[in-house]
């Protein structure tokens, strides 16, 4: 990711020393649209680095892309950006090969991971990828920015671990920062963020926070029919998760969980059901 895009981040007060020579690059580009048989086809794609898109085959008329870091893991100094355009017609779900993990950084460097999105009139976005693993002392700034177009649907999904509860990993060294911004026409439908520097392990035992959860979830469904789901979603849920409305078409879920198998045992249903039983196969894995 170029030097210049950093710039474009949102204001933090880590320290920017060591960007100048990432670990890692990836940059990924992907457009595709509908054609007159309401079939998905790629318009555009261009991938470099570390950043890989993988197409399998669904036998289906939408697509599905499953994004690959090749260095296997995120840490200080790496940078990642990817942009994609969902055109008219289209129907995308965007997964990962598994989850992805923010690993230890070295003094001063941070890794930066970038995304922008614009959906069109009559198309879909399924955005799903995989957990966000945080171990200890690592550095991450990370973005994802979807513009959708007044009559464009999402299903969005973000889930954060921090430590392996497995492994009994605690994390006392984090610095994290994560903003999702989701606009319609340019106004703004969902704005949220997390920044974490620190005991994460402390800020996590805090009632009004997570109260001793280390895994978390949000998911977001925009489209006419949003409402119709609620009741059955609520139904869904476990005691550690709630769903409101944001828009009459706007649903948002927040949950915590105990640990990542926890989370993923409790999502799966959620995001079958929201996805209408298409949700990629990397997820029951």
């Amino acid at each position: 990711m170029p030097g210049p895009l950093i710039n474009q981040l949102l204001h933090t007060d880590l320290p920017r020393t060591g960007l100048s020579q990432p670990r890692a690059q990836g940059t990924g580009k992907l457009s595709v649209f509908g054609d007159e048989h309401g079939v998905t086809r790629l318009r555009d794609l261009r991938q470099s680095g570390s950043l890989r898109l993988v197409f399998p085959r669904t036998h289906r008329p939408d697509a599905e892309a499953i994004l690959v870091n090749t260095a296997g893991g995120i840490t200080g100094g790496d940078q990642f950006s990817l942009n994609i355009k969902v055109q008219t017609g289209a129907i995308l779900s965007i997964t990962t090969q598994a989850a992805e993990r923010a690993y230890r950084a070295q003094s001063g460097e941070i890794a930066c991971v970038t995304t922008d999105v614009s959906v069109q009139d009559g198309a879909s976005l399924n955005w799903l990828p995989q957990e966000l693993i945080l171990f200890d002392s690592c550095a991450l700034q990370r973005r994802l920015s979807v513009d959708l177009a007044p009559h464009a649907r999402l299903l969005m999904v973000e889930s954060v671990v921090f430590g392996r509860a497995a492994m009994r990993e605690v994390l006392h060294d984090v610095k994290f920062q994560d903003r999702i911004r989701i606009t319609r026409d340019g106004r703004p439908l969902y704005i949220d963020g997390i920044d974490l520097h620190g005991d994460a392990a402390a800020h996590l035992t805090r009632p009004a926070i997570a109260n001793g959860s280390v895994a978390m979830a949000s998911v977001v469904m925009v489209g006419p029919d949003a409402l119709s789901h609620l009741k059955t979603v609520r139904e869904l849920l476990p005691q550690t998760a709630g769903a409101t409305m944001l828009a009459d078409d706007v649903l948002v879920i927040r949950q915590l969980a105990s640990d990542s198998f926890e989370l993923r045992r409790n999502l799966i249903p959620i995001l079958e059901h929201l996805s209408n039983n298409t949700l990629p196969t990397s997820w029951r894995l």
